[in-house]
């Protein structure tokens, strides 16, 4: 048996190479219709540069593992969970977050429909139902119910219970007029 005093003789550890030469990238994208130029880090998670380089705080970070939909954002027009996402993988895509949505003061159809049916409580999962529905919206497909639901299945709230969101969605989806008169457009006519 070896003496345990002796530990000179055991093989000493040396740290596994580097994967890349550098821990930092150059990035070029389109975030709400604006270029932006960045250096960002290999694991810099795309939620954390929306809202701590570029302060678009609208992007919400709940579960942090892709199951509440809080950080949804649109990369080239498909809703994508942000904090699934590395933010180099965005450099030449385009980005669209919840602040992108309006265009001035004019809200987009789903952000109307939502203030419309009273589809938000606290506001928290807010964003990424918009960003869900307004990839939809603007899908040239039509949407049917059950699409719909599908796609904001998804997505948690632990306010409302859904039923304002629902109708908000079915609205701003043309989906089936419910009873309140909506006409489609995101706008209850009383």
């Amino acid at each position: 048996m070896s003496d345990p005093r002796n530990m000179s003789a055991a093989p000493q550890a040396t740290a596994p190479p580097l994967s890349e030469p550098s821990a930092w990238h150059d990035i070029s994208c389109v975030v709400n219709g604006h270029e932006v130029d960045a250096q960002v880090e290999s694991r810099l998670l795309l939620s954390d540069f929306l809202r701590h380089r570029l302060a678009l705080t609208g992007t919400h970070v709940g579960c942090e593992q892709g199951s509440c939909g809080a950080c949804t954002v649109l990369i080239d027009r498909v809703p994508v969970r942000s904090c699934l996402m590395l933010a180099v993988q965005c450099d030449g895509r385009d980005v669209v977050t919840v602040e992108g949505l309006a265009a001035g003061d004019d809200l987009h159809p789903v952000q109307e429909s939502f203030r419309a049916h009273h589809g938000l409580q606290c506001g928290f999962c807010t964003p990424g139902f918009l960003m869900t529905l307004a990839a939809l919206a603007d899908d040239a497909e039509p949407c049917d119910e059950e699409r719909m639901l599908d796609e904001i299945g998804g997505h948690l709230c632990r306010c409302t219970g859904y039923l304002g969101i629902r109708e908000a969605a079915r609205c701003a989806l043309g989906i089936a007029a419910g009873p309140d008169g909506c006409d489609h457009t995101g706008v209850r006519h009383e």
